[in-house]
């Protein structure tokens, strides 16, 4: 597919694929194959991780749909074949996580996906697109089990930092688009709603305790994780992929 049309985005803004569509796929160790190899490919493009995380959710038996779906990764990726992830040495004084999930967004099982990107300093350390293992009950649910995963991803490099003797004095910010999940974060009353999520309310909330994390709102036009739980526009794909570094190379002199 060296010669293809490329595509401005790597996934379509339509429903999430299901097991049920389009028939099965004649050569699926061809699916699997591709697949596989896409996945290695995100280490060092976020820009496709919800894209693969669609079709590799239906390796066991894919479909003509999932194909398509495949191959549409595949041109966008012959259109930004010269782009990657960029990293600068500005100082590093903070942690800034970003978090969103869709709720109940599969058609086959009504889990939900959820996204976050972390960054230290200006650069982006760690990102992930999954669906979560379990069925929620609420947005504020998913919403909330999402701040938690990525608090502790953010502990996780913060004790990794401070065995390198580079210990990051600021909490760790972390912005999601869910009023319910900041209030329940700060608040020490268990509410009997909540008692389905209690293991997570109890370790966001000793994490925001102890000065360690601070959960704050943004607007949905900022929030950058949309770009690991769903599809988007093209403008608004073009902008959150810059928010995340990803672009092509610097102009370099002739030599260097």
């Amino acid at each position: 597919m060296t010669a293809c049309k490329s595509s401005a985005t790597p996934v379509d803004t339509k429903q999430k694929l299901s097991t049920s569509s389009g028939t099965p796929y004649e050569n699926p160790s061809l699916y699997r194959s591709l697949a596989g190899a896409l996945q290695y490919l995100t280490f060092s493009r976020p820009d496709i991780s919800y894209a693969v995380q669609q079709v590799c959710l239906h390796m066991h038996n894919p479909s003509t749909t999932h194909m398509l779906a495949l191959k549409c990764i595949l041109r966008y990726v012959q259109g930004t074949i010269h782009f990657g992830l960029h990293l600068s040495p500005p100082p590093i004084t903070k942690i800034v996580s970003y978090t969103d999930a869709d709720w109940g967004g599969c058609p086959d099982t009504r889990r939900s996906t959820y996204g976050y990107c972390v960054f230290l300093g200006n650069n982006l350390i760690s990102w992930s697109s999954k669906r979560q293992p379990t069925l929620s009950r609420s947005s504020a649910e998913t919403e909330y089990r999402g701040v938690a995963n990525v608090v502790s991803e953010s502990c996780w490099i913060r004790n990794l930092l401070l065995e390198l003797h580079f210990p990051i004095p600021n909490a760790t910010l972390v912005y999601c688009d869910n009023v319910s999940v900041i209030y329940l974060s700060g608040n020490p009353v268990q509410h009997q709603r909540t008692k389905h999520i209690e293991m997570d309310i109890y370790f966001l909330r000793e994490k925001v305790a102890r000065g360690q994390a601070r959960v704050f709102h943004v607007p949905s036009r900022q929030q950058i994780a949309y770009i690991f739980m769903k599809g988007l526009p093209r403008i608004l794909f073009d902008d959150f992929r810059t928010s995340l570094s990803v672009s092509e190379p610097l102009a370099s002199t002739v030599g260097v």
